[in-house]
């Protein structure tokens, strides 16, 4: 079908985000899923993504990678959902510039952390977060200062943002701050949230008794 939607992903990674963004949008949607080790460093798969990783989104005969990429694209290609600040709107400025934060210093701050690395006070000016500290600190104002990032509606920023936040959390490269706290547990008490998460973790288990 033309306008088929492919999700191919795995249920341990960063192919949860967009397999709620995906049930936000209510569309019908097929899900491809590929074990590490093997079919994401197949060819078959890197005819889709040459970088070998998940997610990637198969709409008909086009191909998104990253997943605020997908975010962005998904908002726009279902605009009946409401997910992003129609085009021309003035709010696509803070829309635009919350999803690419997480996805620019927020990430890179975070797996710098997680890998060990700090950045010495001398070369902050050569990174495009800085330090981890200060991305922390504007990130607690953003989320502080409404229920959403955007206006008073919830949208595809929130889902990458908090996302961010959330797997952060869990895994210890983002405090537990409460700002970061509450402002996770507001969205992530989405229904399609919910329903995401579900399949995910049943897929999970799914795939771990397979494996004996």
């Amino acid at each position: 079908m033309p306008d088929e939607l492919v999700l191919y992903t795995n249920p341990m990674s960063r192919g949860r985000i967009a397999r709620w963004m995906l049930e936000e949008t209510g569309q019908p949607y097929k899900m491809e899923v590929l074990d590490y080790a093997s079919t994401m460093k197949g060819a078959a798969y890197l005819a889709i993504n040459p970088m070998g990783k998940v997610p990637a989104l198969r709409h008909g005969d086009m191909v998104v990678t990253e997943a605020a990429a997908i975010c962005a694209y998904l908002a726009d290609a279902f605009p009946q959902a409401r997910l992003a600040p129609p085009p021309g709107d003035r709010l696509r400025a803070p829309y635009y510039r919350w999803l690419f934060f997480a996805a620019g210093p927020i990430e890179a701050a975070a797996s710098n952390k997680a890998m060990g690395f700090a950045v010495p006070p001398e070369r902050e000016r050569m990174m495009g977060y800085g330090n981890f500290a200060h991305v922390m600190d504007v990130l607690e104002a953003a989320v502080s200062q409404g229920p959403y990032l955007v206006g008073d509606s919830f949208t595809a920023a929130d889902l990458y943002v908090g996302s961010q936040i959330g797997f952060g959390m869990m895994f210890g490269t983002i405090e537990k701050r409460p700002a970061f706290e509450q402002y996770w547990q507001r969205i992530s008490g989405r229904p399609a949230c919910k329903r995401a998460n579900e399949l995910d973790e049943a897929k999970a288990a799914e795939l771990k008794k397979a494996a004996g």
